[in-house]
């Protein structure tokens, strides 16, 4: 008996599956417009499949679009789309006032955007690193000092670059919580761009243009998934090591949204089957990105822990500001920063070794996490103007290496001292400085800052300065200047200064030249 009961219950599953095999290939078959990122073409050998199985066959668009701005629901008919990350899109869909409608939206697999190093320079950094746990911070620092050149999709097209720029600016503000306005600096990410010599419009084209042009970078930014799938292809060179940042990175999930409500049907037959155990795992192997399906065991690599996972910002302006700020990967062009400095008799003893140590700490001596990102960069040009009762030398060097740095730093610490304090002679100074640059190369970003420990008591008053700011051109009045107010300065005169050149004044006496010089680099 026991052997005609298993005979009759292979007979009746057999037939069920039958009947649910025969069910999907007798639906209703559909053809929907996708618009994909063009990260998921790796998806395309199991479209086949889909539609043998559902019925549901899949057009799918691949195009590099941040935010389907420009597509939905103003764009050509897509019924769905196929996204790397849909957080900046939902974003723009609350921002909208109700002209956009939230479509469902469901995660199909998921991968973490980490950074792929070239091993020698992985073992530098992680030799550094504390545990050998490299950060965020640590690749700034490396790409700011020229040891780290990476190649990163750019932010205003791609969602992956976008999710990359998110972690990184999330690591820099320091705060452990998603970034807010007031988190997002408009310099703090100087150093860490100054290290990015490849971009392309999505990472799929990232990676192919790093198989053409090997030496071009030495790291890359990308997903978790991409960068497995070029160590396990034919590439040049041993394979890149996949670094997640211990500062934290931004997990993509991958989403199918639907955007024509019409097609809601078809859309939960292909959700259906996608997250099926059967699929989940095809695509794990086929693409190295995680199962969303808790019944699918990661393989491999897989298995190691994502880490600590970055919250998205819930406010779209942050977004926007965070890639107005950071702008064309493509420009190489690097920020002038003028220190016009007190060196008045007041400056001896605690308050210069002060000012060296701050100085010292943006040639990169400081290794905290906050010095790491508010360091100078290969490329930036540095202006020194001393000042005591007058202009006592000034030396402007573009940063190419070390030696640069050195020679800055010593002229900060060597320099002599004088028994008057000229500040707005010296501020003055410092913006025919910043007259000439604004000249000589009209897209280099130009601020000036102003660090003095007492009040104004020789050269030109404050009204003559504001004269003579007043009567240059629009470019040169336009660049900023961000008083330090340290020792007896007065602080509603540096203010004043702040306000009339759009600048904002940080107070040293708060708590430190090196904090106060760190929080004007970021220049919230």
């Amino acid at each position: 008996m026991s052997g005609l009961v298993r005979a009759l219950t292979a007979v009746l599953a057999l037939a069920v599956l039958a009947g649910l095999t025969a069910c999907s290939r007798t639906a209703e078959p559909v053809t929907l417009r996708v618009l994909a990122s063009p990260e998921l073409a790796d998806v395309a050998p199991l479209l086949g499949e889909l539609k043998e199985d559902t019925g549901v066959e899949l057009e799918m668009v691949y195009e590099a679009t941040a935010d389907l701005a420009g597509q939905y629901p103003d764009g050509p008919g897509y019924d769905l789309a196929w996204l790397a990350s849909d957080r900046s899109f939902l974003l723009r869909v609350q921002d909208s006032g109700g002209r956009l409608t939230r479509p469902e939206t469901t995660p199909i697999m998921r991968s973490p955007v980490v950074v792929g190093l070239e091993e020698a320079v992985a073992d530098r950094l992680s030799g550094a690193a504390p545990e050998g746990r490299v950060s965020w911070a640590d690749v700034a620092d490396a790409a700011a000092d020229g040891t780290v050149r990476f190649g990163m999709a750019d932010p205003r097209r791609s969602d992956t670059g976008r999710a990359a720029l998110v972690g990184v600016a999330t690591a820099a503000a320091g705060t452990g919580r998603a970034l807010r306005e007031e988190d997002v600096s408009c310099d703090r990410l100087r150093g860490f761009r100054s290290g990015q010599t490849l971009t392309a419009a999505s990472s799929r084209e990232l990676i192919a243009a790093h198989r053409g042009r090997p030496g071009r970078a030495n790291a890359l930014i990308a997903h978790e998934a991409e960068l497995l799938a070029l160590n396990a292809g034919e590439r040049r060179g041993a394979p890149l090591r996949i670094v997640h940042p211990d500062d934290g990175m931004v997990l993509s999930d991958f989403p199918l949204l639907l955007l024509d409500p019409e097609q809601r049907s078809a859309y939960g037959r292909v959700v259906d089957w996608l997250l099926s155990a059967d699929t989940q795992r095809a695509l794990m192997e086929r693409t190295f990105r995680r199962p969303v399906n808790d019944d699918v065991e990661p393989s491999g690599p897989l298995r190691a822990d994502v880490g600590n996972a970055l919250s998205f910002p819930d406010s779209l302006s942050v977004v926007e500001q965070l890639v107005t700020d950071y702008g064309d990967p493509r420009s190489r062009t690097a920020d002038q920063v003028v220190f016009v400095l007190d060196f008045s008799t007041s400056m001896r003893g605690e308050r210069m070794a002060g000012l060296r140590a701050a100085f010292a700490g943006l040639s990169g001596a400081d290794d905290t996490a906050a010095g790491k990102f508010a360091r100078f960069y290969r490329g930036e040009r540095l202006t020194v103007v001393r000042f005591g009762g007058r202009v006592l030398e000034e030396r402007t060097v573009t940063v190419r290496s070390d030696a640069d740095l050195r020679t800055l730093d010593g002229l900060v610490a060597d320099g002599g001292y004088d028994d008057a304090t000229a500040v707005w002679t010296a501020l003055d100074r410092g913006y025919r400085i910043a007259t000439a640059a604004v000249r000589e190369e009209p897209a280099r970003p130009v601020a000036i800052v102003l660090m003095t420990d007492g009040e104004s008591n020789a050269g030109i008053g404050y009204d003559e300065f504001l004269r003579r700011h007043r009567s240059l051109g629009g470019d040169a009045r336009a660049v900023p200047t961000f008083p330090v107010h340290f020792g007896e300065a007065d602080a509603a005169a540096l203010r004043r200064a702040a306000a009339a050149t759009g600048g904002r004044m940080v107070d040293a006496n708060l708590s430190s030249l090196a904090d106060a010089f760190k929080e004007i680099r970021g220049c919230h």
